[in-house]
């Protein structure tokens, strides 16, 4: 089990998209992501989201929300990714190691090549929904079942 840190940030409608394109042993080459990445020991999710924001952009994060944890299964693998938005930032923006950072307009994310499951915390991003565990598991690059709370959610 992985514990991971995934951030959206914003700016004039945007968000900061990754497109992850560097790495070749890459779970998410090709993808369209938000930035961040693994815990290091004595992190909390605040202090991993900070770190990997000024690490990943240069961006320092002045004002975020912590909007929910999703449950990422793939083949036998499992990443507790911790979801947040910054609304506030400072810094210069800088290339990344990992791949090509775009500001996307928000209504245009959709349309980017993104793991069938960020749709759908996407969507609650975008709606204000309030803090969720959403638990998505895969096979490969094909979503099979969604749990919103606890709860089946309609893939």
């Amino acid at each position: 089990m992985d514990l991971t840190t995934l951030c959206y940030i914003e700016k004039d409608g945007k968000y900061l998209m990754l497109h992850r394109t560097k790495k070749e042993q890459d779970e998410n080459k090709g993808k369209w992501i938000g930035v961040g990445g693994h815990f290091e020991e004595y992190e909390s999710p605040e202090d991993c989201m900070k770190r990997e924001i000024l690490e990943e952009t240069g961006l320092v994060a002045e004002s975020f929300r912590f909007r929910g944890i999703v449950t990422f299964c793939l083949d036998g693998y499992t990443e507790y990714m911790h979801l947040f938005t910054v609304e506030k930032f400072s810094g210069v923006l800088h290339s990344c190691d990992e791949g090509d950072l775009a500001w996307v307009e928000k209504e245009k994310v959709l349309s980017l090549n993104l793991w069938e499951g960020d749709r759908i915390f996407m969507k609650f991003l975008e709606e204000e929904h309030p803090f969720f565990s959403l638990k998505l598991v895969y096979h490969k690059d094909e979503l099979l079942s969604a749990e919103l709370d606890g709860a089946p959610y309609p893939i």
